[in-house]
């Protein structure tokens, strides 16, 4: 019969869980006695703390948890306070640009030029801070109005919407026919 690797699944669950357990929960879950249990996590942190590793195991009143060591934090925060790289997928894209050419827009006349449901893209662009809501517009239901921020100004290197590019005659033409293409390509599938 193949020995169990213990110090693996105990790694695993105190990983996995991310709070405190129990040595009661943990040695019934190995089948194993308390003690026997305690003795396995005692030596991981020895091992541990021999090699260096950038996580420990802690005890917390009678109960586990996998921890950072104290001497990583200042590393955790600098790394917490890198700016995140924002990702704008070809929707967000989409959306955005109905957005600034439209604006002030509700949801309704974005889903409207783009045929399908823009909840979760609008909601992204609000958290990337490209995108607010600029008020309500009169009519029932009341719909929330979106428009473009500072930072969607910044982050595309314009002092304001005036400045986006306006696309000619013959452009317009070349899109609706690329458009009619596509649909007639969908349609025949």
């Amino acid at each position: 019969m193949e020995e169990k690797n213990y110090k693996a699944i105990i790694e695993a669950v105190l990983f996995t869980m991310g709070e405190s357990v129990e040595l009661e929960r943990l040695s019934g879950g190995l089948e194993l006695d308390r003690d026997k249990t305690r003795a396995i996590i005692e030596e991981m942190q020895r091992e541990w703390d021999a090699a260096g590793r950038g996580v420990t195991i802690m005890e917390l009143d009678g109960a586990y948890q996998m921890c950072t060591k104290t001497e990583m934090y200042e590393y955790l925060i600098r790394i917490a306070r890198q700016p995140k790289k924002r990702v704008l997928t070809d929707v967000l894209l989409e959306t955005l640009s109905i957005i600034a050419y439209k604006q002030p827009v509700t949801k309704a006349e974005i889903e409207k030029i783009r045929g399908v449901s823009s909840d979760h893209a609008v909601n992204k662009l609000v958290e990337y801070r490209l995108v607010c809501e600029l008020g309500r517009l009169e009519a029932p239901g009341r719909p929330l109005l979106f428009g473009t921020t500072e930072e969607f100004l910044r982050s595309f290197g314009v002092h304001s919407v005036d400045e986006l590019p306006v696309l000619s005659a013959v452009q317009i033409e070349e899109f609706k026919q690329e458009a009619e293409a596509e649909m007639h390509v969908q349609l025949d599938i």
